[in-house]
């Protein structure tokens, strides 16, 4: 699965480049790195981040004038199921119900959390 393949510092170059409506050269992807995840890379940094990224087959990248453009070739809901499912398989041995227990046990969801999940729940029925 794809959801091994990449660093914790790819994972931030990678969500800037999901959350844009719009394929992103390297120095837009390094003003949002730094502003959006509190960093303080340079663009040689982001570089060496996106380089591997292209390697790996998340992104794609191409040139329009003098300036490099990456676009996902990996989609955000995709990447994000992956990762979930890896999680929920090594920790709990691929019991979904399992999972959403210990949301429930730990105090990690709000009441408006668990009146939501409930009403999902409702809906499968």
């Amino acid at each position: 699965m794809r959801a091994k393949e990449i660093t914790e510092c790819e994972k931030v170059v990678m969500k800037c480049v999901w959350d844009s409506s719009q394929d992103l050269s390297m120095q837009e992807i390094t003003e949002m790195v730094n502003t959006q995840h509190g960093k303080n890379w340079k663009t040689q940094t982001v570089s060496t981040f996106l380089a591997r990224l292209v390697k790996k087959d998340y992104l794609k990248m191409y040139r329009k004038g003098r300036c490099f453009y990456y676009q996902p070739l990996v989609d955000k809901e995709e990447y994000k199921d992956d990762v979930l499912k890896d999680y929920v398989q090594f920790w709990n041995g691929g019991s979904m119900s399992a999972f959403v227990c210990g949301l429930f046990g730990k105090g990690m969801l709000s009441e408006s959390d668990r009146e939501e999940l409930k009403k999902k729940i409702d809906e499968f029925d």
